[in-house]
C-alpha cells in the first residue's frame, strides 16, 4: 500500500482532479490517501468528496484526513505540496506597492519583486515542511506545485536531503499548444525542453522526427495565432526558441514588453489567449469566491457527478512510476548538477527528468544557446541572492536582489527601488520570520 499526503489539501479542484488520476493507477488503487489541511472546513469537505470517488470507483482505497502535519506524513511514500502562505490581503500588496512606483506586475507568483516577496514569506513553511518529512518519512519524494517554483525548490534543495522536484503545467501546455497551431497529434511530437521555471525553452521541437520551428512560424505568422501569445511570439521572433508560460507571466521576465504605458498597450493588452489585467481578475475572483466557494463545493457533492477518466496530473504517473510501475519522464525542477553547462552549479534548473522506483533521475541537456543563457542567468543569480537573503534574513540582500530585476531595473532608480523595497518590507513585516530587522 503506497501512503501518499497532500499538504494544502483544502485546495478543492486541484486535490480532487489528481486523486481522481492516482486511483486509475492498479499500483495505486489501494493506496492510502492521506489530506492535510489547517483549515478544518476545507478539509471536511475534500475528505468527502476524495471518499465520492473511492466509493464511485469501487476502489479498496484508504482515506485518512488530519491537522496534524506530522501525523499525516509519518511513513510517507509520497508527499504533494500545493499551500499558499498569506491570503490575498498579504499578496494583494506584492502587486500594489510596486505598481505605484510603476512597476505594472500582471502575476507576480514567480520572480521579480513580488514573487521574491512571495518566496520570503513562503521558504520557512517549506523548509518546515522538508524537517517533518526527514523525520517522519525520509525516504519519501516530494512533489511540489506552489510558486515560486524555482526560489522554493532551490531553498529545499540546497537545506535539506529531502527529494523534491517541483512542478509546473507550462511545458507540456506550451508543447500541447505549438501543436495545435501546427495541426499536430501529440503522438506526433517529440521535444527537448530546458532553462528555468517558467522560462525554459524549447531547444528541439519535432514532428514525426523532423524538425518543426519552420511550421511554428508559418502559424505564427497568421493574425490570429500572433494574437494569442503576442509577447511569447514576439520573443521566439527575435530569440529563435519558443519559450514556456504564458505571454502575461513572461511579460514581467525582461526588459522588452512593461517598461512603458505605450508598451504594455502595445504588446500587453490586446492579446486573446491570455487576460491583460489578470491581477485584477484573480483579486477579483477570489474575493467573489470568499463569498461562494462554500455553495459551489456543496452543489458539486450533492450533485455526486465523478468523473473516473484519468486526466493530465502527471504528479499521478510520477508516484506510479517511483511506486514500481511504467517509468516516466517530465520535465521537473531539480539542482544544476551540470545538466546545463552554462546556468550556474547548485541553481534550480527545468530540465527533462526521468522518474522510477529510485526516485528523480534528471537529464543533462548540455549548453544553451547564448543568448537564452543571458537572460536565464540573470534570472538564476536573483533568485539565488533572494534565497540567501531569506535564510540569513538581510533586508538589504533582498533589496539589492531586487535592484537587478529586469524589469525593475529598467523603470526606477536604485534609490526609488530602495524606497519601494523598504515599503513592501514594512507591509510584510509579521509575515516574515527569518527576518530580525527589516530597515535596509
Amino acid at each position: 500500500m503506497t501512503r501518499i499526503v497532500f499538504i494544502g489539501a483544502g485546495s478543492f479542484g486541484f486535490t480532487r482532479t489528481l486523486v481522481r488520476d492516482i486511483l486509475t493507477f492498479p499500483l495505486l488503487r489501494d493506496a492510502e490517501l492521506v489530506l492535510m489541511d489547517i483549515d478544518k472546513e476545507r478539509l471536511s469537505y475534500i475528505t468527502k468528496a476524495v471518499k465520492m470517488i473511492v466509493a464511485k470507483g469501487k476502489y479498496p482505497a484508504k482515506v485518512r484526513a488530519t491537522t496534524n502535519r506530522k501525523e499525516a506524513l509519518k511513513g510517507a511514500d509520497a508527499v504533494i505540496c500545493t499551500i499558499l502562505a498569506g491570503g490575498v490581503d498579504v499578496w494583494r500588496y506584492d502587486i500594489e506597492i510596486p505598481k505605484k512606483y510603476g512597476v505594472d506586475i500582471n502575476v507576480g507568483d514567480t520572480r521579480g519583486p513580488a514573487g521574491i516577496f512571495r518566496a520570503l514569506r513562503t521558504i520557512p513553511v517549506m523548509l518546515s515542511i522538508c524537517r517533518d518529512i526527514q523525520r517522519q518519512c525520509p525516504g519519501a519524494i516530494l512533489l511540489n506545485y506552489t510558486n515560486p517554483m524555482a526560489m522554493l525548490c532551490h531553498a529545499m534543495q540546497r537545506e535539506t536531503s529531502v527529494q523534491v522536484t517541483g512542478l509546473c503545467h507550462s511545458v507540456q501546455g506550451t508543447a500541447e499548444m505549438l501543436a495545435g497551431w501546427i495541426g499536430a497529434p501529440m503522438d506526433e511530437i517529440t521535444y527537448v525542453c530546458a532553462g528555468i521555471n517558467h522560462t525554459a525553452w524549447y531547444l528541439e521541437f519535432k514532428r514525426n522526427g523532423k524538425d518543426a520551428y519552420p511550421e511554428i512560424r508559418k502559424a505564427v505568422r497568421k493574425r490570429e495565432i500572433y494574437n494569442e501569445e503576442i509577447v511569447r511570439n514576439e520573443m521566439f521572433k527575435h530569440l529563435g526558441y519558443y519559450v514556456t508560460e504564458s505571454s502575461g507571466h513572461n511579460s514581467e521576465y525582461n526588459w522588452w514588453f512593461r517598461k512603458r504605458p505605450d508598451l504594455i498597450e502595445k504588446y500587453c493588452t490586446h492579446g486573446t489567449g491570455w487576460n491583460p489585467g489578470i491581477y485584477a481578475y484573480i483579486l477579483g475572483e477570489y474575493l467573489k469566491r470568499e463569498k461562494t466557494w462554500k455553495k459551489d463545493i456543496r452543489d458539486w457533492l450533492k450533485a455526486g457527478k465523478v468523473d473516473l477518466r484519468r486526466g493530465h496530473e502527471y504528479a499521478a504517473s510520477i508516484i506510479n512510476a517511483y511506486a514500481g510501475g511504467e517509468m516516466f519522464k517530465f520535465n521537473g525542477n531539480v539542482p544544476n548538477t551540470g545538466l546545463i553547462s552554462n546556468l550556474p552549479e547548485g541553481a534550480c534548473v527545468e530540465v527533462p527528468v526521468l522518474a522510477d522506483r529510485r526516485g528523480f533521475n534528471p537529464i543533462a541537456v548540455g549548453a544553451l544557446p547564448p543568448h537564452l543563457a543571458i537572460l536565464n542567468k540573470i534570472s538564476v543569480d536573483i533568485e539565488m541572492m533572494a534565497v540567501e537573503a531569506c535564510l540569513t534574513g538581510d533586508p538589504t540582500m533582498v533589496f539589492r536582489a531586487i535592484c537587478y530585476d529586469p524589469l525593475t531595473a529598467s523603470v526606477l532608480s536604485l534609490s526609488e527601488i530602495k524606497k519601494m523595497v523598504q515599503e513592501m518590507l514594512n507591509k510584510n513585516k509579521p509575515h516574515l520570520p527569518t527576518f530580525k530587522k527589516i530597515r535596509i
